[in-house]
């Protein structure tokens, strides 16, 4: 079995692969605090409870854009199932283009949301990671990272507003009934939710503008707030929650390894 983990600076997405098909799959909380040890143990008893020994994994693929954590996890995660980790950044060979001004500099994530999105379209494509940042990567059909755009994510909005704003309670990002809010819970989850969605599309139209093939491309949503913001967007036409765990998956098969 493969596992697969997504570390980002606010949540690690965790896969567990049998062949093509996710089996079972994990979040866990993005705490540079954590030991090795308890790195390895978390993952171990995530893997118990879903009916398997850490010893059934065969390989370990992992993208991070938290390097604060990473040879913590990488190191717990190599003492429970005797697996060397492999990590993907913009020097693994892998069949994608990056073609832009820095190419060393692409996030791992975003590398791998690219290698997912062509497999799943074999078309110009968008794709729409909504987490600790709001990410759009642009992808052709021939395989080219051509970059994007990053934007603060809709939690880091709400919590910075609701930390400056000392009137402003925290508040659940939970769907609003309405855009005009009755109370102020309600004027925040508007605000923040439908400004979120609607600064989504408006850079959407800018990309489209932008883009640099007579095709408008496939606009993908994913990442753990894309099931909150993408049904109020109007160009965002499907999510893909386990893109990036997919993208590791086809990653892990270009740079050989074997579950």
């Amino acid at each position: 079995m493969l596992l697969a983990l997504d570390i980002g600076n606010t949540e690690i997405t965790v896969g567990l692969f049998r062949g093509d098909q996710v089996s079972a799959h994990w979040r866990l909380t993005t705490n540079p605090d954590r030991t090795p040890d308890e790195w390895g143990t978390a993952l171990g008893t995530f893997l118990l409870h879903a009916g398997h020994s850490p010893n059934e994994v065969r390989a370990v693929i992992l993208a991070s854009v938290a390097p604060g954590v990473t040879q913590s996890v990488k190191a717990g995660i190599e003492s429970a199932t005797a697996c060397t980790v492999v990590t993907v950044d913009p020097r693994s060979p892998l069949p994608l283009n990056l073609d832009v001004d820095e190419p060393l500099s692409v996030g791992a994530d975003r590398i791998v949301n690219a290698l997912a999105v062509l497999e799943l379209c074999r078309a110009d494509a968008v794709v729409v990671d909504f987490g600790t940042a709001t990410t759009f990567d642009c992808v052709t059909g021939d395989g080219r990272f051509i970059g994007g755009a990053i934007m603060p994510g809709l939690r880091t909005s709400a919590d910075q507003l609701t930390r400056l704003a000392a009137k402003l309670p925290a508040t659940e990002l939970a769907a609003p009934e309405r855009v005009i809010g009755r109370r102020t819970e309600e004027c925040i989850r508007a605000g923040v939710l439908f400004g979120a969605a609607d600064a989504a599309d408006g850079m959407l139209r800018r990309i489209f503008d932008e883009w640099p093939t007579a095709t408008k491309p496939v606009v993908i949503a994913t990442g753990g707030l894309a099931g909150i913001i993408a049904p109020y967007s109007t160009l965002i036409r499907r999510i893909e929650p386990d893109l990036t765990l997919r993208g590791l998956r086809i990653a892990a098969s270009h740079l050989g390894l074997r579950w």
